[in-house]
């Protein structure tokens, strides 16, 4: 079948070419995407939000974490059952249901979506919540749901950030309430540019040059394990990197034509071993993105991370196994 006309100038680079069936295919999985988000927000949000919260806290966090959870299962089946995406997870063995912040590399836009697919078989896809820029919060439906779920918005301005993500981040600290907490500590995704700037910054301040991450803002981190620290158990160290080293798009997994396969490196940190003073703990940040590049530079060599083990694809996505 011809393919459609090239999407960008490396559209020659890309795992597959934008046929028309599976552009067809795409614009009815995003149709479909909206339309259950919108009815969920207009349906459902109302009673998650505002009848549940006058009797219990929780139980809202427990609705919305609910539909959120379903709604956000069909994300992974896209990935992996439609677009055919190889998940590949190495590193250390991850618990199920545990209560962690959850640190990763910021390599493209769609970065945070393939943290899906570890929540989902980890029982905290409904859970999962992310610090991302304000001007994300504005976007139609998805910025409405974004409000919803509680997920913080930033500015990338510590004077006008600081107040605002102390008082979010006092709210999530009940130990019952299930919490995956996402953070990218470069702040921004990669570019070469970017890169440029991060490195030449990093060799004024007598900081490590980093070559495939940037240097991470500090400041965040801490700040999430300043009020946290009490009721979390572990910080994830999680690496992405994509086979081939593109960096898809939204447009590309929505249409099914890049990446083909996701590599996910993790490592568990338990909360005792992650420095408390401020100083420390902003070191063992830099420290760990070091190594996170050094992980990322092999990559690029081997085309694998160590030890790892490859999954197979999600067969059936049983509503029971994600949210008992």
């Amino acid at each position: 079948m011809d393919a459609l006309g090239p999407l960008n100038s490396d559209s020659r680079l890309k795992h597959r070419p934008l046929t028309y069936v599976r552009f067809l295919m795409g614009v009815i999985c995003f149709v479909m995407f909206l339309s259950t988000a919108f009815i969920c927000l207009v349906y459902l949000a109302p009673l998650a939000v505002v009848v549940l919260p006058l009797l219990s806290k929780r139980c809202s966090r427990k609705a919305v974490s609910f539909f959120f959870g379903i709604w956000l299962s069909m994300w992974p089946y896209l990935f992996e059952k439609i677009n055919k995406t190889k998940v590949v997870f190495s590193g250390d063995r991850i618990p199920m249901k545990e209560r962690v912040l959850l640190i990763a590399n910021h390599k493209t836009e769609v970065d945070w979506m393939f943290l899906w697919d570890l929540a989902l078989r980890k029982g905290r896809l409904g859970c999962i919540k992310y610090i991302l820029k304000r001007s994300l919060m504005k976007l139609p439906i998805f910025g409405w749901g974004f409000h919803i779920l509680e997920f913080i918005p930033v500015e990338r301005k510590w004077e006008v950030d600081e107040q605002i993500l102390y008082h979010k981040l006092s709210t999530f600290k009940d130990p019952q309430d299930p919490l995956w907490l996402a953070l990218f500590p470069e702040g921004t995704d990669y570019t070469e540019k970017k890169s440029e700037a991060s490195k030449k910054f990093a060799a004024e301040v007598g900081l490590p040059v980093l070559t495939d991450v940037l240097l991470p803002r500090t400041k965040g981190f801490y700040a999430c394990l300043l009020a946290l620290r009490g009721s979390l158990d572990a910080v994830y160290d999680m690496t992405i990197a994509y086979k081939n080293h593109q960096c898809p798009s939204f447009r590309d997994i929505v249409f099914g034509i890049d990446p083909s396969e996701v590599h996910l490196h993790v490592r568990r940190i338990p909360m005792e071993e992650i420095p408390v003073s401020e100083t420390k703990a902003s070191s063992w940040l830099v420290d760990t993105f070091q190594k996170k590049d050094q992980l990322l530079s092999d990559f690029k060599i081997q085309g694998h991370f160590p030890n790892q083990a490859f999954l197979v694809h999600i067969l059936l996505l049983r509503r029971a196994s994600i949210y008992n």
